[in-house]
């Protein structure tokens, strides 16, 4: 018999963990799956389930025609996993910004010293993340982070490896090397990968199985082929979401002062951590109502840029920055700049690691504070409340934020970056790791938010599609030479 993993009649201990009927699954040798489903689902658990992390009531998983277990043969990669990375009880959100206060935080080459010097070096050139080992790990922008896990997770040369939405973060030349590498493992060492994702344009031609999964219920495992083809599966996944004709906005009771001419205007701004250069003599002007992309490849500086408009990198004291009209470094306090701003970004989500209610979660938005340590207002909590019934998210509202799917918490921070009703809103990568109809959704909400009087926009993608059909101006940065 040839290699096979299989889940027979499994139904996890706990209630909170079950799907509507017994799991079974068969994983055969030279298969590469895609799992695929819209945002909580139960993509994730499932995949928990099969690597055996979740205790189980009944059935079982095993190996079938080779020796050994699936804890040995099965490793994964997921957004989570960053954290075991950063060990985020220790760190904070500003603290990659400051760099006096990051010598006892690991260099990110430190993450691999125990590891074969060869190996690591193949993997590294293959990534082209050479100049990162060098980085405090806390430095690294959410795109290197994960391309560490996924080159942590190949060297241990795993039989099976689970990638949870891998392509999000990476800029377009990434996705397509990874894609590649991944084909050509299959083909050279026969690893098998299987890919959770939530889009089905993200399925890459390599990939031979389906599992579709909606709402804890797995359906029946195909072909690539036949699932491509079967319009009438893939519509009961993703549903075509109603036709947004209009949005009413929640409107904030804070009313902001938006009589400034300029919104941020960069002059001749410089960044450099010892001898590596950022930001090189940048200069950038964002007038009031104006809307923006900003474009540029995995460590052009992008994060860096949006840690001095934000009030969160030190080294925007150093540089000559305007905000409102007003010139950093002129009596404001870091709460002055946040609270005009709107921000949502995947380094906020990595550190917004809280088990609250996802209703504190957007209400925390009004305070401009990672978890909310101060006492909201009925009115606050209303608002949040509107919001998140706006974006499809209201029944998540007492659930805890950290047991939330990834795309329901990048919903839920959304919301929160929305919630005050801000002059200025900063949307790095809003779309990730949304499904198709969330996606649509959440573009129509941007336009509605942007077509109010005076509102500025500055949106961060890798995805030229997703950009709002408001962006009129777009910003490239470059990644500076290494020193």
């Amino acid at each position: 018999m040839t290699f096979q993993i299989q889940m027979k009649n499994v139904i996890p201990l706990f209630e909170e963990f079950q799907f509507h009927h017994p799991l079974n699954w068969i994983v055969r040798d030279g298969e590469n799956w895609a799992i695929i489903g819209p945002n909580g689902a139960g993509k994730t658990l499932m995949t928990d389930i099969f690597q055996g992390r979740i205790a189980r009531k009944e059935g079982t998983i095993e190996v079938v025609g080779e020796s050994g277990d699936v804890y040995g043969m099965v490793k994964s990669m997921e957004f989570r996993d960053i954290y075991s990375l950063m060990d985020c009880r220790n760190v904070y959100y500003q603290q990659r910004w400051n760099a006096s206060e990051i010598d006892n935080v690991p260099l990110a080459g430190d993450f691999f010293s125990a590891l074969p010097v060869d190996k690591v070096a193949q993997y590294i050139d293959l990534f082209g993340v050479s100049d990162s080992l060098s980085k405090r790990i806390v430095s690294l922008s959410s795109g290197e982070l994960r391309k560490l896990l996924i080159i942590r997770s190949l060297i241990d040369e795993p039989k099976v490896l689970i990638l949870d939405n891998p392509f999000i973060g990476l800029d377009a030349l990434s996705r397509e090397s990874l894609s590649k590498m991944l084909c050509q493992l299959s083909k050279v060492k026969g690893l098998q990968t299987i890919l959770v994702l939530s889009d089905i344009k993200d399925i890459p031609e390599w990939i031979n199985q389906v599992l579709p999964v909606c709402d804890k219920s797995c359906g029946t495992p195909m072909s690539r082929e036949m699932f491509m083809k079967n319009r009438a599966l893939q519509e009961y996944l993703f549903p075509e979401t109603e036709e947004i004709q209009s949005i009413c906005l929640p409107f904030s009771e804070i009313l902001f002062d938006t009589h400034f001419e300029v919104a941020l205007r960069m002059e001749s701004v410089c960044v450099r951590y010892g001898t590596t250069i950022i930001l090189d003599h940048l200069n950038w002007e964002v007038k009031r109502g104006e809307k923006w992309a900003l474009l540029g490849e995995n460590g052009s500086g992008k994060s860096t840029l949006l840690s001095l408009v934000c009030g969160d990198n030190p080294q925007a004291y150093a540089n000559k920055i305007t905000l409102f009209d007003r010139l950093r470094g002129t009596g404001e306090s870091i709460w002055d700049i946040k609270r005009k701003i709107g921000y949502l970004s995947p380094d906020l989500h990595t550190y917004y690691l809280k088990d609250i209610p996802a209703l504190r979660v957007v209400v925390s938005g009004f305070y401009d504070s990672v978890g909310l340590f101060e006492n909201s207002s009925e009115g606050q909590r209303e608002k949040a409340y509107e919001w998140m019934k706006l974006l499809h998210i209201d029944h998540l509202a007492d659930k805890s934020f950290v047991k939330l799917s990834f795309g329901e918490q990048r919903l839920i921070l959304l919301a929160r970056a929305l919630v005050k009703n801000p002059p200025l809103l900063i949307l790095d990568e809003p779309l990730h790791g949304l499904d198709a109809g969330k996606k649509k959704r959440v573009k129509a909400v941007i336009e509605a938010f942007c077509n109010q009087p005076d509102k500025t926009l500055i949106y961060v993608t890798h995805y030229k599609d997703e950009i709002p059909d408001c962006v009129t101006r777009y910003k490239i940065l470059e990644k500076t030479k290494r020193n």
